[in-house]
């Protein structure tokens, strides 16, 4: 694998800010029920800022400018949709280099990367497939534009990463197309009064490296925070069979990562916030055969400038404008298999990438007692082209209008509504969507909760543009995605120490795109909106409990039945059954703690050619790891030792087929999960 020139210079700047310290607060903010963030923000509402979350050593984070975006995914959930949150103990607790791994606990979502951290992954929520979910880093939306089914993973690391918040069910109401299932919303470093930050650095048993740092501060009214990593990897052997051919043999990654925040504080009214991050990465891309040399260098910019107005109750308000420039330089080098000299498919440098920009405003509005009232706009120009698989130049506009109402605690304080619609014209297309939510909380200890409406997903790049004459056709009439779900929760909480929820739901989309073969003047294929459907019913169970405040277990199951019209079977890549557990050990008296979390993954079915239906599921993982504060009870320093998939589990994320070299016939091969992986950190909190 080929490593990166550039000197993460910026890196360096960060890590030599660790001059004194202090230890960084860790926010268990998902632990809140929605009702308590609900009552936070609303005083953070009035007062322009929100409550200090104060830390063991006295220090506090303060989340100014309690902004209606950065408060969105919150008051969703307090108005009845489901909200799980992952905070940053958790992902410092699994020692997660990538998201991905971030993501591992939360339940309902399936969330498997094909080879290892920084690499594509197949996501199901709630049985969902991968095209289903939005990403957004921040509010800004980040999925890949030319192909809908291509995650954002491989560009976040962690070490950026606050929280994240993920929204069970279709939210297209506020975030547009893609959200037919949920959002992953990433949040990164929020801004803090005192100066302080915290510097790690990582190794692993696969030659893996990760140095990373943050530091966040104030002067007067301005207010900042910067982060920077670099992430390195050989990797391992990603496939369980390679041909002779095929001499590059282990998925590697090289990234480094640097971003920042500043905001300004015109009074305790109005807010300026900045934001920007650049990732540059080296990813191998292999094949079980004739890879010689295959690599997307990757080069992305995130941009947006937001104002906020947070002075009142009566308004409130924030105008956004964003930037996401995303591309790829891309090499082919294959061998020849009559040893001959290599063969360059794709030469370096070859491009495929786009750009996504736009703005957005959004005012809550609360003129008289018992409703308040949000009002929206939402611009996206999106185009992007692709010279590897051949995507025409294109260009995309979308304008969408937002409305909302709500109900107050002035009507009632247990039972809270909302309803809403969305106008959205692009894409050739003009689509209006809908949503209805409401949550009622029967006692402290019983909730009811509910979520539906329809969403939308519009055609990707590759489905309108395709022009590559190997493949498939792009068809630029084809109409959205159109989807209709439900989910239903019952909870609470039993002895003040116990959690637990139930979920149903229900999802089915209509106008599904695929590809057809019946008209002669494209035998390999076009892209048309079948008469068919996806439905998705399921179920999910989480339980938690808090014993002897050191202890904290959770559980979670879920069962979903997700299949084409008339079909009789699971879809491919979409678990009929998911189940978690962990423990974890957080006395606050005595300087360790340590976590074990058990995953199984049910039946994974996928279609391979030349081999039929195959069941590349049902397994069981097992990760554990263990933390040291040689400081007691400062928590300034941190040892760790992670312990991935303990007991080396040989298990596939996904299979395929491929030619032999001597022209025999095809092979059935599965992509590798990521085998057992010591991982050491240390990290120093200033």
């Amino acid at each position: 694998m080929n490593t990166h020139k550039v000197s993460p210079a910026a890196l360096a700047v960060v890590l030599l800010l660790a001059c004194r310290p202090a230890l960084a607060d860790e926010v268990r903010a998902g632990e809140a029920r929605a009702g308590e963030a609900g009552a936070e923000e609303a005083g953070a509402a009035s007062d322009g800022a929100a409550d200090a979350v104060s830390g063991d050593t006295g220090d506090s984070i303060v989340v100014t400018g309690q902004s209606v975006e950065e408060t969105l995914p919150r008051e969703i959930a307090r108005y009845g949709s489901d909200l799980h949150e992952v905070s940053e103990q958790e992902i410092d607790e699994r020692g997660a280099v990538d998201v991905a791994a971030a993501l591992q606990a939360v339940p309902g979502l399936y969330v498997m990367p094909r080879s290892g951290p920084f690499s594509y992954v197949d996501l199901s929520l709630q049985g969902s497939r991968t095209q289903d979910v939005l990403w957004t880093v921040d509010g800004i939306r980040i999925n890949n534009r030319l192909y809908g089914s291509t995650s954002p993973n491989d560009t976040l690391p962690a070490s950026m990463v606050e929280r994240i918040e993920v929204l069970k069910g279709g939210e297209s109401l506020f975030y547009g197309t893609q959200a037919a299932a949920g959002v992953i919303n990433v949040v990164t470093r929020s801004f803090a009064d005192t100066f302080g930050g915290q510097v790690n650095a990582q190794v692993d048993s696969r030659a893996g490296t990760n140095v990373d740092g943050w530091v966040r501060g104030s002067a007067g009214r301005h207010r900042f925070v910067a982060w920077a990593s670099h992430n390195r990897s050989e990797g391992y052997r990603p496939y369980s069979h390679l041909e002779p051919s095929a001499t590059d043999r282990r998925y590697g990654y090289d990234l480094w990562s640097v971003g920042g925040k500043y905001q300004f504080d015109f009074g305790s009214d109005l807010l300026l916030n900045a934001q920007y991050q650049h990732t540059e990465a080296d990813l191998d891309n292999l094949s079980p055969t004739r890879i010689r040399e295959s690599r997307n260098d990757r080069n992305e910019e995130i941009a947006s400038l937001r104002l906020d107005y947070v002075g009142s109750e009566a308004v409130q308000f924030f105008l956004k404008g964003y930037y996401h420039d995303w591309s790829t330089a891309y090499v082919q080098i294959r061998n020849d298999l009559a040893g001959g000299p290599p063969i360059v498919v794709y030469p370096e440098g070859t491009f495929w990438g786009y750009k996504d920009f736009g703005g957005s405003a959004v005012v809550k509005l609360r003129p008289h007692r018992g409703l308040e009232y949000l009002l929206g706009y939402d611009y996206q120009n999106f185009k992007g082209r692709d010279d590897v698989l051949l995507i025409g130049k294109t260009k995309e506009r979308v304008h969408a209008g937002i409305a909302q109402v709500r109900t107050t605690d002035e009507i009632s304080d247990r039972a809270r509504l909302a309803a809403g619609l969305r106008y959205n014209d692009g894409s050739g297309s003009k689509k209006t969507v809908w949503n209805v939510s409401g949550r009622f909380d029967a006692s402290e200890a019983l909730y009811l909760e509910a979520n539906g409406g329809t969403s939308f997903l519009l055609p990707s790049a590759s489905q309108l543009y395709q022009i590559d004459p190997c493949c498939e056709r792009g068809n630029p009439n084809l109409r959205p995605e159109e989807s209709l779900g439900f989910n239903l929760s019952v909870g609470g909480t039993l002895a003040g120490r116990v959690t637990w929820q139930l979920t149903g739901f229900a999802r089915r989309i209509d106008n599904l795109i695929d590809i057809s073969y019946t008209d002669p003047d494209y035998p390999d294929g076009i892209y048309v909106n079948v008469d068919q459907r996806v439905k998705v019913r399921g179920a999910e169970l989480q339980l938690g409990a808090t014993i002897a405040d050191a202890w904290e277990l959770g559980a979670s199951y879920t069962y979903t039945r997700s299949r084409d019209t008339g079909a009789d079977v699971q879809r491919d890549r979409t678990p009929k059954q998911l189940a978690r557990g962990s423990v974890a050990f957080r006395p606050a008296d005595v300087p360790f703690s340590a976590n074990v979390a058990v995953s199984w993954v049910g039946d994974t079915w996928r279609t391979v050619s030349g081999f039929g239906r195959r069941n590349y599921g049902d397994y069981v993982l097992v990760d554990a790891g263990f933390q040291i504060y040689p400081d007691g009870a400062a928590r300034r320093h941190r040892f760790s030792v992670n312990l991935e998939n303990i007991f080396d589990k040989d298990y596939a994320t996904g299979l395929g087929s491929a030619l032999r070299d001597d022209g025999s016939g095809r092979f059935l091969y599965a992509t590798r999960g990521v085998p057992r992986t010591l991982r050491v950190s240390y990290g120093v909190s200033f």
